[in-house]
């Protein structure tokens, strides 16, 4: 038979079937989402932050790095990029040995498991604005069930000025960001818990080790790269919110819980300064930028290792 043949015999592939054809059609709503949503904005934020464009005066007037300079010496702005890499860090901290004991807890058998897995994951599903108004109403001053709680208990006198006290409005805006990451990372860590052979847990068993030396010789170890990861989406998703602080406290009192998104948001659109919005947040950039090449660098020892 002749080559000619062969080919004839050979059925014909659709155009669809080729793998050069259908990957980029099957890549290209996310390039086109990715592009229209983040590049798009992105770039016109740093035209923006090197111009002197207003809501007033929209003209483009090249200013250099004018905008940067006036952000440095805002003492506002320094007190949003504290507070906002400070509570971050807090917040993942608790998330961390909450979403842990959440992971070993839901891993275990015992009757009602899902329902308590449906609870967990409820706080994640809910829209964060939402979520916020309710707690604004849970930590108000005269009707925060909480403080009615603690006073049926006995623990207060009076009602604690959750979202008016400075200290305590900043453990408040901590709280309701744990609340809303700790299903997240609860998730994550129970895949990696899943993902340990059950060999490696009867050896330890059969050296004697009992349940807090198997806790911090093997189950830890062995999921330190999934707890990375789930601080890596954990730390980006509380450092760039902006609702729960502005739904909270508007970055009050006296700009105790002010964040960067807030403040950007604060000069950039109500503020009407579009150039100094544009030049706060990209201040954010940086520092997302080293917490993620930080935590993947570990990742990447640990897998390594």
């Amino acid at each position: 038979m002749s080559s000619s043949e062969a080919a004839a015999r050979r059925p014909k592939r659709y155009l669809m079937e080729r793998e050069g054809v259908l990957a980029p059609l099957l890549l290209a709503p996310s390039i086109i989402y990715i592009f229209a949503l983040v590049a798009i904005p992105f770039f016109l934020a740093i035209a923006y932050s090197l111009s002197d464009v207003t809501i007033g005066d929209p003209s483009f007037d090249f200013v250099g790095l004018e905008n940067f300079r006036q952000v440095l010496e805002d003492p506002v702005f320094r007190r949003s990029l504290r507070n906002s890499v400070v509570m971050t860090f807090v917040t993942m901290l608790l998330v961390v040995v909450i979403s842990k004991i959440l992971a070993l807890v839901l891993t275990k058998d015992f009757r009602g498991k899902w329902v308590v897995r449906f609870l967990i994951l409820l706080p994640w599903t809910t829209p964060v604005s939402l979520a916020a108004i309710a707690w604004l109403w849970m930590l108000d001053s005269l009707f925060s069930p909480i403080d009615w709680t603690l006073r049926r208990f006995g623990l207060i006198q009076g009602s604690l000025n959750w979202l008016g006290n400075p200290d305590l409005a900043v453990v408040s805006v901590v709280a309701v960001q744990v609340w809303r990451v700790v299903p997240l990372a609860a998730v994550i860590i129970m895949a990696g818990l899943v993902a340990i052979p059950s060999e490696i847990y009867d050896a330890a068993r059969m050296d004697g080790a009992g349940f807090w030396r198997t806790l911090f010789q093997v189950t830890i170890p062995l999921t330190l790269p999934v707890t990375a990861v789930a601080v890596l989406f954990g730390a980006v998703v509380v450092f760039a919110d902006m609702s729960v602080p502005y739904v909270l406290t508007r970055g009050g009192p006296i700009d105790a819980t002010q964040v960067l998104p807030t403040w950007a948001f604060f000069r950039g659109i109500q503020g009407g300064d579009l150039a100094q919005g544009a030049a706060i947040a990209l201040f954010a950039l940086p520092v997302l930028a080293a917490m993620a090449v930080a935590i993947l660098r570990s990742v990447r020892k640990m897998d390594i290792g």
